[in-house]
C-alpha cells in the first residue's frame, strides 16, 4: 500500500506511482489510436458511415458512472470492513498481551509469559499469509518453537491452530495456578474477539463480488469507449481521440481502482498494508514484554507495503 503524505494539488496531477495509469496506459493508446483512425476516415467503417451522435452517449453515460459509482461503493465497503477488522486485531492483541503480562504471578524477570506474546504475533503474521496465499514458514519459524512451529505447518489454516496453542497455554497456566478461573473468562473473551476477526477476514477473501457482474460492468465500459469516437467525431473532428481518451480514463480507472480494492488483502498498490500492520502489532507487543525490538526503523521507512 502506498503510505505518503498529502502533497501539493499541482504535484498530484504528475503522480504516477500508486496511480492505475501505468496499467491502463497500453489501453489508452489503443483507444487514442483507435479514435485517430475513425477521424481520418470522418467516422466511416469500411464504406459505410456510422451515424452516431453525442446524445445516447450523454445518456447512457450518466447511467454508466452511477453504475461505477455503486461498483466503487461495494469494492471500498470491503477495503474499509478489511481495515477495520485489522485495526481491531491490533486493539485485541495488545488486550491479550496486557492481560497474559498483568495476571500472571511469574516472578521478575520470568520469560515465560513472552511464549504467549510470540504467539500472538505469530498469529497475525499466519492471518496475514493466509489471506494472501502466501507461504508463512519465514516467518513463524523465527517466532514459534520447533514443537510449535511442526505442529502449524501441518494445518491449512494456521491461524485457528495457532489459536488453539494460545488457549491451551492459558489453560496450562490454570491448572499450576498462575490464573484464576475469571482472570481465564477474560482473556478467553478476547480469544474469542480473535476468533470474530479471523472470520471476518475469510469472509471478505473468500466471498467476492459476484463475477457475472464484473463482467458486465467491464464490457459495457470498454463498448462505451470504443464506440465513443463515432459519436463524436463529427462535432469534435481532431479534437476527438484527446476527449474520448480522457473520458475513457475516467471511466476505465474507475473500474480498475474498484477491482484493486475488491481484495484489500492482496499485495497491490492500493491494497491493506499488511506487511506494515504485522510489524507495528508485533513492535507494539514486544514493547509491552519488555522486549527489546531491532525492526523499529525498517516500521518508520515503510512506503510501499
Amino acid at each position: 500500500m502506498i503510505i505518503r503524505k498529502r502533497e501539493h494539488w499541482f504535484r498530484m496531477l504528475f503522480v504516477w506511482h500508486g496511480s492505475v495509469l501505468p496499467k491502463l496506459l497500453p489501453r489508452l493508446i489503443l483507444l487514442f489510436i483507435i479514435a485517430v483512425g475513425v477521424v481520418y476516415f470522418h467516422g466511416t467503417l469500411l464504406t459505410y458511415k456510422i451515424p452516431l451522435n453525442p446524445a445516447p452517449f450523454t445518456l447512457f453515460g450518466i447511467a454508466l458512472a452511477l453504475f461505477l459509482g455503486f461498483r466503487n461503493n461495494a469494492s471500498y465497503d470491503r477495503f474499509w470492513e478489511g481495515r477495520k477488522l485489522w485495526g481491531a486485531l491490533l486493539n485485541d492483541t495488545r488486550s491479550l498481551a496486557r492481560q497474559v503480562l498483568s495476571f500472571t504471578n511469574f516472578a521478575e524477570g520470568d520469560k515465560t509469559a513472552l511464549g504467549f506474546v510470540q504467539l500472538l504475533i505469530a498469529c497475525t503474521y499466519a492471518l496475514k499469509h493466509q489471506l494472501r496465499g502466501t507461504d508463512a514458514q519465514d516467518d513463524l519459524k523465527k517466532r514459534l518453537s520447533e514443537s510449535q512451529f511442526e505442529t502449524v505447518m501441518k494445518a491449512r489454516f494456521k491461524p485457528v491452530i495457532i489459536m488453539r496453542l494460545m488457549a491451551e497455554w492459558v489453560q496450562h497456566l490454570k491448572l499450576k495456578g498462575k490464573i484464576d478461573t475469571i482472570q481465564q473468562a477474560a482473556i478467553d473473551q478476547n480469544l474469542d474477539k480473535l476468533s470474530d476477526i479471523l472470520g471476518g477476514c475469510e469472509r471478505i477473501a473468500s466471498t467476492p463480488i459476484p463475477y457475472s457482474y464484473r463482467v458486465l460492468l467491464h464490457r459495457t465500459v470498454y463498448i462505451y469507449c470504443f464506440l465513443l469516437p463515432f459519436g463524436l467525431v463529427d462535432s469534435l473532428s481532431w479534437f476527438t481521440p484527446f476527449i474520448v481518451t480522457f473520458i475513457a480514463y475516467t471511466f476505465v480507472a474507475l473500474e480498475a481502482i474498484a477491482d484493486e480494492i475488491e481484495d484489500p488483502f492482496g499485495m497491490e498498490a492500493n491494497d491493506l498494508a499488511l506487511n506494515e500492520m504485522c510489524r507495528v502489532i508485533e513492535w507494539t507487543l514486544t514493547e509491552m514484554a519488555g522486549e527489546p525490538w531491532s525492526g523499529a526503523e525498517e516500521v518508520r521507512g515503510t512506503v510501499i507495503d
